[in-house]
């Protein structure tokens, strides 16, 4: 059977402006679905989220929480 584990959320907000960054960052935040400063979005903590968070760590602020 497989272990049922509960998955990590991310609580991401962007916090700066993407203006004057390449199109590359801008177009990671529109791929995290960040579209407004003050936005804030969940994603589940995956090795390919937490890649994009990495190009982008500058413009955002990231929260780790529980899934329920």
């Amino acid at each position: 059977m497989a272990k049922q584990t509960s998955a990590k959320m991310l609580r991401i907000t962007l916090v700066r402006s993407p203006i004057g960054n390449t199109e590359r960052h801008k177009a990671t935040l529109r791929a995290l679905g960040l579209h407004r400063i003050g936005q804030t979005v969940e994603q589940k903590d995956t090795p390919t989220v937490r890649g994009m968070l990495a190009k982008v760590n500058h413009l955002v602020q990231v929260e780790t929480q529980e899934e329920k």
